[in-house]
C-alpha cells in the first residue's frame, strides 16, 4: 500500500509587505461580495417560504404549498385523525413529537414516504394512484395512505422506557450522518425498529391499512395471490429472510414491490396461524420487548424468525397447490406462446394486421426499457426505440394509429410531470409533442385523429383530448374529487368512449359515454358491468365493435371476459392458472393476451371462444377474517365522523426559519493530520427539512500539535440549492484511517449555490457556483501533498455538469449513457488571478452481457499562470479512496485520480487524460451474512488510463500509463444502511522509471 508523502517538487514560500498589502486589498474586497452573497441568498429563500401554509393541532403540522389544494386540506385532516386515532389505541402510542405532513403535487401519481428521523414525517402526494393490475387496491386514496404511512411512524417511533432514556441522552432521534459514522450507532439506540428491513415494515403496514380499509387492500387482492400462485405452479425459488433483501429486490422486474409482496403474505400468514393479538405484540415497542426485531419475534413466537419463515415456505405451497387444484376442476385454457420469453414488465399493446405485429413497451432486467414489435407469425421482437423513466408495472400509456403507424407515448412515467410523444413503428422517427402535460390512458380516436387522455392535477381528473397537431389539449370533462377514469378506449367508428371509473367508495365500474355528447358537455354514460369488488382491467373495442375484451379477478384469479353489447352480457373467455392480462384481438377467433409469470408478462395466444366454467380460488385474507372476526371492528369509520371543530388548530404561514430547532447532540471522534480529537455535534433542522444545520467542535489534546491548532471547529448550513460552510483547523474522521486526508490548518468559509437548467430525469443539466475564502492553510484545499504558496487566498469556481445516464432494472449503477462536465475555477492569491479549467466527458454502452457495459471516460484542462505556482497546477495520483471513507468508492473515475502512483505525485499546468473501463455483471447473492450484516452483490471493474502532463513543454512533460482492477462489495447493516467494501490493484508505468504498484482496501460508510 502506498502512503502519503509530499509532492516531488513543492515551491517555496514566497512573501514581501507590499505584495501582503495587496493580498489584504484583494481578500477585503472579496470578503465583502462575499457576505453580500450570503445576505441575499438568504433573503431570496425566505420569500420562498412564505408559500408554504401551515395548519397545526395537538398532533399533525399540516404543510401544503399549493393554494388551489386548500379543497382537499379539511378531509385530509380528518383522515389523518381518523387513523392516528386507531393506531394511538391498537398501540397504545403517544407520539413524542407532532407528525409533520407535506402534501405534495410533484407527480402524476400519486406517492407516499414516511419517517420517524429525526421528525415524525410524511410526504404525501395529492394525485390518485395506480390501478394496474389491482396492484394496490383502495378505497378513498387519502384515507388509505393515511392509515399505511401512520403505520410507519407508529412502528418506527414508538419507544420503550430504554429507547427514551437514550434520547433523552442525545437530546432526541438521531439520524445516521455519513459525516460521523458513530451516529450509526447512537441512531439505533434512539430509534431500533427503524432498523427492520423493509419487508418488515411494508409487511404490517399493508396489513393494517387493509382491514383499515373495510376489506380493500393487498391482503384480499389478487394480485399477490397470483404472485406466490406462480410460484408454486412453476416450482420457483422462494427467497428466505436475508435472500429476499439481498438478491430478491433486484432479481425480476417487480425489483423493490417483492419486499411488499413477501412482507404481506408473511405477516399476513402469522395473522391466519396464530392470531392478530401475537402479531400486533411483535410490532409493538414496549418497556419489555426487545430492541432487535428478530428477537422480538422469537420471544413472541417462542422460535426463530428464520424457522418460521421457512414453516411459511412450505405452508404456501400446501396452500397454493389447493388453489391450482380447485382451478383444475374445470379446463384450464390452453395458450400458443407468441414470444420467446418473459418480458418483464408490459404496456397496453396494439396489433397491426397489415405488418402481422403487436407492438408494447416493455421493460425487464439487463435491458434498457422500450418499445418494441413482436412477430406475432415467428415471435420476433424488434426494438423500436428506447424508453427513458419507465414506470415499475404499466411501463408507460400507449396509443397507436394504424393508418400512419404512429405510437403516441409518454414519459417521465416513474416520478415527474409526463410528457406527450410520438414515434413512428415503421421509420422510427422520434419526437416530443408536448412537454409536462401530465396525461396518461391515452386512447386513439381514428375518426378523428385523436388522441384521447386522462390528466391529473391538483389532485383531479380530467378527460382531455389531444388533435392535431398535438400541440396542445382540451379539456372535456373534469371529474369531482375522490372520482377516477382509467383504461380508456375509442370505438372503431369513434362514437363511443369507455373506461373503467373508481369512486370515492373504492366501488369500480365499467362504462360507456357517447363522444358528441362529450364534446357538447353532456357527461351522461350508461353502465356496462360492475364485477363485484374487483376491478374490471384493460377493456379494449374489438375490431367490428361488437364486443369489449378486458380482464378481471372475479373468480380470484386474472382471466380474460368478453362484454357482448348484442346481448348486454359478460362472459368468460379463459380459466387461467396464473392470470391472463391485456387482451387484444388478433382475429375473429384469437386473442393475444399477456400471461403472468415470475420472470415478468408473456405474450401468448388464446381462442376467442366463451367458457362456461370458471373456477374460484381461496385469498388468505379469507381465511383471516373468518377465523379472527375481530380484525372486522379494525374498519375506519367516516372520515366524516371527524368533528374538525372539536380539534384545536393553528393555521398560518410557515416559518422555516423561526421553526429550526436542536434534534440532536452526540460525542464525536474526529483526526487531524496524524492525531485524533474528541468533539460534540450538535445538529439543527426544521419540521419541513429545508434548514439543515450542524456545528462540529472538538479538540486534540496532543502535545504534538502546537496550541493553535488543537482546537476544531466546522460549520454546514444547507438551505434548499445553497450551502454555507465554515471551519477553524477542519477536523474530519476519515482522516483517522487510511493516506488520504481532509483535515486543514487554518480557516475555511465558503458558500456554494446549485441549481437545474434542465430536471428531466434521466437527462439533468445543472450548474455549481462556489465562493470560498481560506487562510492560514499549509496545504492546497484539494490536494493534500502540495503546500500552498501563500496561506491567505479566495476562490471563485463554476461548473456545468451534463447528464444523460441509465441502468436496466437489476443494475447496480449507470450502464450506458454520456456525462460531460466544464469547470473553471480562479484562485485570488498574492495580488493575482490564476483560473484554471478542464473538461470531463464520459460514454458508455450496454454490451450483450447483462448489466456489463463498456466506458470511455476522457479529461483534459489547462490553467493560466505561473508553473512554479502550485494554485496554477493541476494534480493526480492514487486510487483515492481511505480505508474507511464515506466518498464515491470508485474514486479511480475522477479526473484528479491516477492508481499506481501516489497522491498528487504528478502536476502540471495542463493535460490530458484517457482511460477505458469495462465493468463486468454484479454476483448477487441469495444469502452471504446475517439478518443484521449481509451482503448484496459483488462487481468486477477493469480499467486502464494514459496521462500526460505539461503537454505544450518536452522539458517537463510527463506521460504515465496504468491498469487496474477494482473488486466491490455491496454491505448492508443494520438490515437498512448500505455500505461497500472495495478491493483494488493497479500498476504504472513511466519511461525511465521502475513500474509502480498500489494495493487499496477501502470500507466506504453509507
Amino acid at each position: 500500500m502506498i502512503l502519503a508523502r509530499p509532492h516531488r517538487h513543492i515551491p517555496r514560500t514566497k512573501g514581501a509587505s507590499t505584495v501582503q498589502r495587496s493580498q489584504h486589498r484583494l481578500l477585503r474586497g472579496t470578503a465583502s461580495r462575499f457576505f453580500l452573497l450570503i445576505g441575499i441568498s438568504l433573503l431570496a429563500r425566505s420569500e420562498t417560504h412564505a408559500q408554504f401554509y401551515s395548519l397545526e393541532s395537538q398532533n399533525l403540522r399540516l404543510l401544503y404549498y399549493d393554494a388551489k389544494h386548500t379543497y382537499v386540506i379539511p378531509h385530509l385532516r380528518r383522515c389523518f385523525e381518523n387513523s392516528f386515532g386507531f393506531h394511538r389505541r391498537t398501540f397504545d402510542y403517544n407520539p413524542s413529537q407532532k407528525v409533520t405532513i407535506l402534501l405534495q403535487d410533484f407527480d402524476d401519481y400519486g406517492y407516499a414516504g414516511a419517517s420517524a428521523l429525526p421528525f415524525n414525517y410524511m410526504i404525501l402526494g395529492i394525485e390518485p394512484y395506480e390501478y394496474v393490475y389491482e396492484t394496490s387496491p383502495t378505497n378513498e386514496r387519502l384515507n388509505w395512505v393515511m392509515s399505511h404511512e401512520l403505520m410507519h411512524v407508529v412502528a418506527s417511533d414508538k419507544p420503550s422506557s430504554t429507547d427514551r432514556l437514550y434520547r433523552s441522552i442525545f437530546l432526541g432521534k438521531v439520524s445516521p450522518s455519513a459525516d460521523n459514522p458513530i451516529s450509526i450507532f447512537y441512531s439505533y439506540l434512539t430509534a431500533p425498529r427503524k432498523y427492520s428491513p423493509r419487508w418488515y415494515h411494508e409487511g404490517i403496514a399493508v396489513f393494517m391499512e387493509t382491514w383499515m380499509a373495510g376489506g380493500i387492500g393487498r391482503v384480499l387482492g389478487g394480485y399477490d395471490e397470483m404472485v406466490f400462485r406462480t410460484m408454486v405452479r412453476d416450482s420457483s425459488f422462494f427467497f428466505d429472510v436475508v435472500g429476499l433483501e439481498s438478491e430478491g429486490t433486484t432479481i425480476d422486474f417487480q425489483t423493490g414491490q417483492n419486499s411488499y409482496l413477501y412482507g404481506t403474505r408473511f405477516v399476513t400468514y402469522l395473522a391466519d396461524q396464530y392470531g392478530p393479538d401475537k402479531l400486533i405484540a411483535w410490532f409493538n415497542r414496549t418497556d419489555d420487548s426487545r430492541q432487535y426485531f428478530a428477537s422480538q419475534f422469537e420471544r413472541v413466537y417462542d422460535r426463530s424468525l428464520d424457522d418460521e419463515w421457512s414453516r411459511w415456505i412450505e405452508w404456501e405451497h400446501r396452500w397454493q397447490r389447493s388453489n391450482l387444484d380447485s382451478v383444475r376442476q374445470f379446463p384450464v385454457t390452453p395458450y400458443r406462446l407468441l414470444a420467446p420469453g418473459a418480458l418483464g414488465a408490459v404496456s397496453r399493446s396494439f396489433y397491426d394486421s397489415l405488418t402481422g405485429k403487436l407492438y408494447a413497451a416493455t421493460n425487464y432486467p439487463g435491458q434498457l426499457a422500450h418499445i418494441s414489435s413482436i412477430t406475432i407469425a415467428d415471435g420476433t421482437v424488434e426494438r423500436i426505440c428506447d424508453l427513458p423513466s419507465p414506470a415499475m408495472y404499466y411501463v408507460c400509456s400507449i396509443a397507436y394509429d394504424p393508418l400512419s403507424g404512429n405510437l403516441f407515448y409518454t414519459t417521465h412515467n416513474n416520478k415527474d410531470w409526463r410528457d406527450l410523444n410520438v414515434v413512428n413503428a415503421r421509420t422510427g422517427e422520434n419526437r416530443v409533442l408536448i412537454k409536462r402535460t401530465r396525461t396518461g390512458d391515452l386512447a386513439f380516436d381514428a375518426t378523428r385523429k385523436a388522441v384521447w387522455g386522462i390528466q391529473h392535477h391538483n389532485g383531479l381528473s380530467t378527460l382531455v383530448k389531444f388533435s392535431p397537431p398535438y400541440s396542445s389539449w382540451t379539456d372535456v370533462l373534469r371529474l369531482p374529487y375522490g372520482r377516477d377514469m382509467f383504461d380508456l378506449d375509442i370505438s372503431p367508428d369513434g362514437t363511443f368512449l369507455t373506461a373503467s371509473t373508481i369512486e370515492i367508495s373504492g366501488r369500480q365500474q365499467l362504462l360507456r359515454m357517447p363522444i358528441l355528447e362529450l364534446l357538447n358537455g353532456n357527461s351522461s354514460y350508461e353502465m356496462l358491468y360492475e364485477f363485484s369488488n374487483n376491478s374490471p382491467e384493460n377493456f379494449v373495442y374489438s375490431r367490428d365493435g361488437k364486443y369489449l375484451f378486458g380482464t378481471s379477478y372475479y373468480s380470484g384469479v386474472s382471466n380474460v371476459f368478453r362484454y357482448d353489447f348484442s346481448k348486454k352480457k359478460m362472459e368468460a373467455i379463459s380459466n387461467c392458472e396464473t392470470g391472463f392480462f391485456r387482451p387484444v384481438q388478433i382475429s375473429d377467433d384469437s386473442l393475444a393476451v399477456f400471461r403472468y409469470t415470475g420472470k415478468g408478462f408473456v405474450p401468448v395466444m388464446i381462442a376467442n371462444r366463451p367458457i362456461e366454467d370458471v373456477s374460484a380460488v381461496r385469498y388468505l385474507g379469507q381465511d383471516v377474517v373468518e377465523k379472527y372476526p375481530v380484525v372486522k371492528s379494525w374498519t375506519l369509520p367516516s372520515p366524516l365522523t371527524v368533528n374538525l371543530d372539536t380539534v384545536a388548530t393553528d393555521s398560518g404561514t410557515y416559518n422555516g426559519m423561526q421553526s429550526i430547532r436542536l434534534v440532536s447532540a452526540y460525542p464525536v471522534v474526529e483526526g487531524y493530520k496524524d492525531y485524533s480529537s474528541v468533539g460534540a455535534r450538535f445538529n439543527f433542522l426544521d419540521p419541513l427539512l429545508i434548514h439543515d444545520l450542524d456545528i462540529t467542535a472538538s479538540y486534540s489534546p496532543s502535545t504534538g500539535l502546537s496550541e493553535n491548532e488543537r482546537a476544531h471547529l466546522s460549520f454546514n448550513y444547507r438551505f434548499w440549492r445553497w450551502k454555507i460552510s465554515a471551519s477553524y483547523n477542519r477536523a474530519d474522521f476519515y482522516d483517522l484511517f487510511g493516506p488520504t486526508k481532509q483535515s486543514r490548518k487554518g480557516y475555511a468559509l465558503g458558500v456554494q449555490f446549485t441549481d437545474f437548467l434542465l430536471n428531466e430525469s434521466p437527462l439533468t443539466l445543472d450548474y455549481t457556483l462556489g465562493l470560498n475564502g481560506y487562510g492560514g492553510l499549509e496545504r492546497l484545499p484539494d490536494f493534500q501533498n502540495v503546500s500552498t504558496s501563500f496561506d491567505r487566498f479566495l476562490t471563485t469556481s463554476g461548473r456545468l455538469n451534463y447528464r444523460y445516464l441509465r441502468r436496466s432494472l437489476g443494475g447496480v449503477e449507470a450502464e450506458q449513457g454520456i456525462r460531460w462536465q466544464l469547470n473553471a475555477m480562479n484562485t485570488s492569491v498574492n495580488a493575482k488571478n490564476l483560473l484554471r479549467t478542464n473538461a470531463l466527458a464520459d460514454y458508455g454502452f450496454l454490451l450483450p452481457l447483462d448489466h456489463s457495459s463498456l466506458w470511455f471516460r476522457g479529461s483534459a484542462g489547462t490553467s493560466f499562470g505561473d508553473p512554479d505556482e502550485p494554485f496554477a497546477n493541476f494534480y493526480f495520483g492514487g486510487f483515492g479512496n481511505n480505508w474507511v471513507d464515506f466518498q464515491d468508492f470508485k474514486r479511480y473515475r475522477e479526473s484528479s485520480a491516477f492508481p499506481g502512483i501516489e497522491l498528487d505525485e504528478v502536476g502540471g499546468t495542463n493535460y490530458g487524460k484517457l482511460t477505458i473501463e469495462w465493468v463486468l455483471p454484479p454476483i448477487r447473492f441469495r444469502r452471504l451474512g446475517f439478518f443484521n450484516l449481509y451482503c448484496n452483490w459483488s462487481q468486477l471493474s477493469l480499467f486502464s488510463s494514459v496521462l500526460q502532463t505539461n503537454i505544450d513543454r518536452a522539458d517537463v512533460r510527463e506521460t504515465v500509463a496504468d491498469a487496474g482492477v477494482q473488486l466491490d462489495f455491496r454491505l448492508v447493516v443494520f438490515s437498512r444502511l448500505e455500505s461497500t467494501f472495495s478491493l483494488g490493484y493497479a500498476a504504472a508505468i513511466e519511461k525511465h522509471q521502475r513500474a509502480r504498484r498500489e494495493f487499496m482496501f477501502s470500507l466506504k460508510i453509507l
